[in-house]
């Protein structure tokens, strides 16, 4: 499970001071869940995910992960999380199989369990036609399942998408789709960060909009369209994106 309190992060600016990226976000995920982000660039979803993630100190709040406090707790954090973005930084020179390797030899796995893990997931995800490819050889599709694969390698309970889909061709981006549906069912805890509307109201089965920093709404999809009375989650974005920046020029006219 994920919970975060009262979330907050700042930065410091020596022209304008201290400017808050993230104001006050608070949200619980559950095992065997897809919880969406969703919000436009620069709304604070990345800043959420790198806290979530140990990257990034909070300035204020708290959050636990898996049961322990992304602040106390960092090393017992990263060991049960998987984080993976849109970049899928995958090394030129080295085959699938090596970089799958290499990073659960970073998560400590003996090389029997390792091995063994690596065979379940080549097979799951279909890569043994290209284990022995080098990076530099693969397409896009082939690298990001060489990216979800090292992002499991470990069997953590809790996964973490910023964007995974971004700049992927529609097929690419359905098979990983597909691949993070199933995780669901073996009851993964799921973070998947989007500004894709129809990607997050298709896949997630909460969702929190963000926007300058603050939660507008969190909950069900279909809720929060009869909750405000609003046709598609599109609509509902854009209205209360307007509703939050009236409220913000209201009082900076203060």
């Amino acid at each position: 499970m994920i919970e975060v309190e009262h979330l907050s992060k700042s930065f410091l600016d020596y022209r304008r001071g201290w400017v808050p990226a993230v104001f006050d976000v608070s949200f619980r995920c559950q095992p065997g869940e897809i919880f969406g982000l969703l919000g436009p660039n620069g709304a604070g979803k990345t800043t959420t995910l790198r806290m979530l993630s140990t990257v990034l100190r909070p300035t204020g709040g708290r959050a636990t992960v898996a049961g322990y406090d992304v602040v106390d707790q960092p090393e017992q954090v990263r060991e049960r999380i998987g984080f993976m973005s849109g970049g899928t930084g995958i090394y030129d020179r080295m085959s699938a199989w090596e970089l799958v390797e290499y990073f659960g030899r970073l998560y400590g796995i003996a090389d029997g369990p390792l091995h063994e893990r690596m065979e379940q997931i080549f097979e799951w995800l279909q890569m043994n036609s290209f284990r022995d490819m080098l990076g530099s050889k693969m397409s896009t599709g082939m690298k990001q399942k060489v990216s979800i694969a090292r992002t499991i390698v470990h069997d953590p309970p809790v996964l973490i998408f910023d964007e995974p889909t971004s700049g992927l061709d529609v097929m690419v981006a359905r098979s990983l789709r597909k691949v993070i549906q199933d995780l669901r069912t073996r009851q993964k805890t799921i973070i998947f960060s989007s500004h894709d509307m129809a990607e997050v109201h298709k896949l997630c089965d909460r969702v929190a909009i963000i926007h300058q920093g603050r939660l507008q709404a969190v909950g069900r999809p279909s809720e929060l369209l009869e909750q405000y009375g609003q046709a598609d989650l599109e609509d509902l974005f854009f209205f209360l994106v307007d509703q939050a920046d009236k409220v913000s020029g209201e009082s900076a006219a203060i």
